[in-house]
């Protein structure tokens, strides 16, 4: 009986891990969704934060505006003559939509070679870590939510080439706003 209630209590918060959090506009909520047994998705931002020095909103508005909190999100599938399907755009997936080469080399750059994209604690230290390697290679300061957004979503090299076309301004306008509204909301809740 004992065993029962314990494995029905392990179900019940892993299921809950595989979702996305309900209100993912509200860092608190997220926060405090996500604040469990198993995992602790505040403790993991901050312990990523405090690495790279990059803030907990950036990382959080990064991951909102990448996959809305989706675990195993990726990107639309390419379809021939407009209705087979036939493989994805890129090779992105997870909270942060990491592509497989970036990821293979966050691995082997930080010795993480269990990391999982489908895993917030992981996919928030690669966020991190990310946007420190564009502070590094393109003098990008570690606040500036707008820009890090830019050399995340077009790469290194397509930031300093200044590739921004296809909206991705506006998309980058939209994660530096939610990270400002979260730094706002996060500062009154204690997080």
């Amino acid at each position: 009986m004992r065993n029962a209630f314990f494995i029905a209590l392990l179900a019940l918060s892993l299921s809950a891990c595989a979702s996305a959090p309900s209100r993912i506009t509200d860092a608190c909520a997220i926060f405090s969704q996500r604040d469990g047994l198993f995992n602790n998705w505040a403790r993991d931002a901050k312990s990523a934060a405090r690495e790279y020095g990059v803030p907990v909103p950036i990382l959080m508005a990064t991951i909102y505006v990448e996959s809305g909190f989706q675990a195993r999100a990726k990107p639309p599938r390419k379809y021939v003559l407009g209705f087979i399907p036939w493989g994805r755009i890129s090779s992105a997936y997870g909270y942060a939509q990491a592509l497989d080469g970036t990821w293979a080399t966050y691995q082997r750059q930080t010795g993480r070679w269990g990391a999982s994209r489908s895993d917030f604690g992981d996919a928030v230290r690669f966020v991190a870590w990310y946007h420190n390697q564009s502070h590094v290679r393109n003098g990008i300061p570690l606040n500036d939510s707008y820009n890090l957004y830019l050399a995340y979503y077009t790469g290194q090299a397509g930031y300093a080439r200044g590739d921004f076309g296809g909206g991705v301004k506006r998309t980058a306008q939209k994660s530096a706003g939610m990270a400002q509204r979260y730094e706002e909301q996060l500062r009154g809740c204690g997080y």
